[in-house]
């Protein structure tokens, strides 16, 4: 694994471009060829003369081209304010982070990021409501969340893709684009702000400059998917741009799963003058995709592939098919259960994302940065009895300062912001009628919300010998939250008409979080981090409005959770062929927000609320090890141990009305996988007619992990192996420059196995003996695939 990160200057892109690569000083890896830094030119508004302590010389390289950097170059020296700021974005100083650059994933059919996020410790996901809606989980951080991602904070090229009100959606996302990806782990709000409770994800498109001309590429495989892609770009003069199109679809390997799904991703960058940079953000993905329901785990072994299901009725249960049951006339009276085929259900899905950043250069020593963005998603989701409608247009600006300097002789980097960031959306939750094509019945809900977020943050590195390094940060946000629920229950009951029901909130929510950290390079192969750091994510407006029964109700009893975690860990890379991290964290979360389902016929499928404390542990390792020639081995392992110790559920019979206390302290928290490991081995033809051909075998292993506070009932774990075979040739050509070709199949042993499990809820008897929701939960996993591609670059 390598590290990539942005190099800023007169001439190069900064933040998302990516011009240059250098090591990270969280994990060292073996180096890349010699970068060179270039400085800003001196201008008559700005003086020649500068510090030399702070200056990058014309063409002075940012590391040394050795896997053992000397201590003074590999933390802080030759960075300009620009870069400094750029890799708080993707390497923050003292932070354990993992970077996965294009090489990891660039030979095989990468279609979401789940197939490329697993080489990173610390990272664990699960598939969505969607074929690229993955559940992102950094230290188990989201793993608990039904959809999307939750409690960390996603960056694409520099600009923010996660939402005010704390949600991010990895549909957009496809690898293809991407030059790496920096994961960032452990509390991270001082940096990032609401809702970095579990890290940070920053992904790199690529350099035009490294394009350089047009790529097509084509990938298809099992189920009927295909995915025609097209790069293009360069770099002409003072400008610089990449593009990136892509267009996916499928049958899906589950019943009422097919989809199709168009991204675009632009990257522009125009040095206007030597102090001023403006860099241009395009995203645009269209989602049509059907859905299927999640099913029990006894219907997953039953029938895992929900194969059969297009019918309802005693047949379909008899098949192990999952139903929903839904009203015959569209609001009230007497249900139908039907199968996901028979409703039509799926999801009808635009996000638009436009940003621009401005960069001046004050001078050598200080850079001012000013970002927008314009963040549209607009939903149309029959995803069950009912379908939810809705626009949820967001607008975030933030303004920053970074210096370098000296404080007492002592090398600087002083880097202070502020921030704004706003959301108000409306959105309608209707009936889903029998009949099939998710025919509209009466509204159900009307939902108006705003989210405000607004605050500073302040950071300081300070180079304490050439050795040692220094790092305190502070950040303080307020977060408003503002809601209206309107609940139509206007059915015919007699004779008269039940008024609408409305319920609303008004929160607000001041957060503070300080972090510290040192990073010690003892020598040229060892070097130490420890970190103690805090974090906060604040309840969504939606989280406001549904109980625990499930029902539309009053919540805003609701608490931000808070968590404060301790890392300690080395990175150890005694040469260039290997490099070894091991960090060890401990947590402790304060009312840590929990979602999980309502139980089933419920008219809100899930609810959250604070548990007043838990604790999370555990251990990451990542080794890349390039043993003989040619062969290289790569893993990464994830150990997690985390659970309640103060929580005392209140569970009600349904028949009685009798409520029961049940004290979860020392229960494992729900939908955490205690071991997961990635480990792959690996052999690439470096010479002779074969040069280019490769191969790998990789294994992918999840642990068991409970779904329900009772400890009850656990998901099983599985154990995938994967080979790919690859080719790449350099073309002697006046128009092709290089041919790249790949096979792979995925689950050889074709093991079914659970992809998703989301957490369920605990019944109790009249008696008081708990029991299990029957609520919906899994989806199953690919069966054994074939997947091949090929990709064509054009000069």
């Amino acid at each position: 694994m390598y590290r990539y990160h942005a190099l800023g200057g007169a001439s190069l892109l900064v933040l998302g471009s990516a011009l240059a690569l250098v090591p990270s000083a969280a994990e060292a890896q073996t180096a890349l060829p010699a970068v060179t830094v270039e400085a800003p030119r001196a201008t008559a508004a700005r003086p020649a003369a500068r510090k030399p302590a702070v200056r990058s010389s014309a063409r002075t390289q940012a590391r040394p081209p050795s896997a053992n950097p000397a201590p003074a170059a590999s933390l802080t020296a030759g960075i300009t304010p620009s870069v400094a700021r750029a890799l708080l974005y993707q390497a923050p100083t003292g932070q354990t982070e993992t970077t996965i650059d294009r090489s990891q994933f660039e030979n095989r059919p990468a279609f979401s990021v789940a197939d490329v996020l697993r080489e990173s410790p610390g990272i664990s996901v699960k598939q969505g409501n969607g074929p690229r809606d993955i559940g992102i989980s950094i230290r188990g951080s989201n793993a608990r969340n039904g959809f999307g991602i939750r409690n960390l904070v996603i960056f694409d090229d520099g600009f923010p893709v996660t939402q005010p009100d704390g949600l991010s959606r990895s549909d957009l996302i496809d690898p293809k684009a991407y030059a790496a990806i920096d994961v960032i782990r452990g509390p991270s709000s001082a940096l990032y702000g609401n809702y970095a409770t579990g890290g940070a994800l920053n992904f790199r498109t690529r350099p035009g400059r490294t394009i350089d001309g047009v790529e097509y590429g084509v990938e298809g495989g099992s189920f009927g998917y295909l995915n025609n892609y097209l790069a293009a770009g360069k770099k002409v003069g003072n400008f610089e741009y990449s593009l990136f199109a892509s267009d996916a679809r499928g049958d899906g390997f589950i019943g009422n799963s097919w989809f199709n799904t168009q991204t675009v991703n632009f990257l522009g960058t125009l040095h206007a003058t030597p102090d001023d940079r403006f860099t241009v953000k395009f995203i645009n993905n269209n989602l049509d995709t059907r859905l299927p329901l999640r099913y029990t785990l006894d219907q997953f072994y039953q029938n895992p592939f929900q194969q059969g299901c297009t019918t309802g009725g005693a047949a379909a249960t008899a098949r192990g098919c999952a139903t929903v049951p839904l009203f015959n006339n569209g609001f009230n009276g007497l249900t139908t259960p039907q199968t996901a085929t028979q409703a039509g259900l799926g999801r009808d899905d635009r996000r638009t994302i436009v940003g621009g950043r401005w960069e001046h250069d004050f001078d050598n020593t200080t850079t001012w940065r000013n970002q927008f963005v314009f963040d549209d998603r607009n939903i149309n989701q029959p995803t069950g009895g009912t379908s939810t409608i809705g626009d949820f247009p967001s607008y975030n600006y933030m303004s920053d300062v970074t210096k370098r300097g000296e404080i007492f002789g002592l090398e600087s980097t002083t880097y202070f912001g502020a921030f704004y960031n706003t959301l108000t959306a409306s959105s309608d939750s209707r009936f889903v009628m029998p009949g099939g094509n998710a025919t509209l019945g009466r509204l159900q809900s009307n939902s108006w919300s705003n989210t405000t977020n607004y605050g500073v943050r302040a950071r300081e590195e300070l180079k304490l010998t050439s050795s040692l390094t220094a790092v305190a940060g502070i950040g303080w946000e307020t977060t408003n939250l503002n809601g209206l629920n309107t609940i139509y229950k206007n059915q015919r009951t007699g004779a008269a008409n039940v008024p609408p029901v409305m319920i609303d909130a008004d929160k607000q929510f001041q957060n503070l979080a300080p972090e510290l950290a040192l990073l010690y390079r003892l020598n040229s192969e060892w070097q130490f981090r420890a970190r103690a750091a805090t974090g906060y994510g604040t309840p969504q407006v939606g989280n406001l409005f549904v109980i625990a029964s499930g029902e539309n109700g009053n919540n805003t009893q609701l608490r931000t959770q808070k968590n404060i975690g301790y890392d300690v860990g080395f990175d150890w890379t005694p040469n260039n062929t290997l490099k070894f991290s091991a960090t060890g964290f401990y947590e402790f979360f304060k009312d840590e927000l929990v979602t999980q389902a309502t139980p089933a016929g419920a008219p809100n499928t899930s609810y959250t609320f604070n548990a007043p404390r838990s604790e999370h542990r555990g251990v990451e390792l990542a080794a890349d090890w390039k043993f003989y020639p040619g062969w290289r081995f790569t893993a990464a392992y994830t150990y997690l141990d985390q659970y309640y110790t103060e929580y005392v559920e209140q569970i009600t019979n349904a028949t009685s009305g009798t409520t029961f206390s049940f004290n979860r302290a020392g229960n494992k928290i729900p939908g955490i996988s205690p071991h997961e490991l990635t480990a792959r081995l690996g052999y690439e033809q470096m010479w002779g007619p074969l040069a280019g051909l490769g191969a790998f075998v990789e294994v992918q292993w999840k642990d068991s992990f409970y779904m329900d506070n009772a400890n009850l009932r656990k998901a099983p774990g599985y154990e995938l192996v994967n080979l790919n075979v690859h080719y790449k040739t350099d073309l002697q050509s006046d128009y092709f420059k290089s041919l790249s070709m790949y096979v792979e199949v995925r689950n050889v042993f074709d093991r079914t196995y659970v992809a998703s499990a989301n957490n369920i809820g605990n019944s109790v008897t009249a008696g008081g003996l708990q029991g299990l929701s029957s609520t919906g939960s899994i989806y199953a996993g690919s069966p054994r695939a074939f997947m091949a591609g090929m990709k064509l670059a054009f000069k």
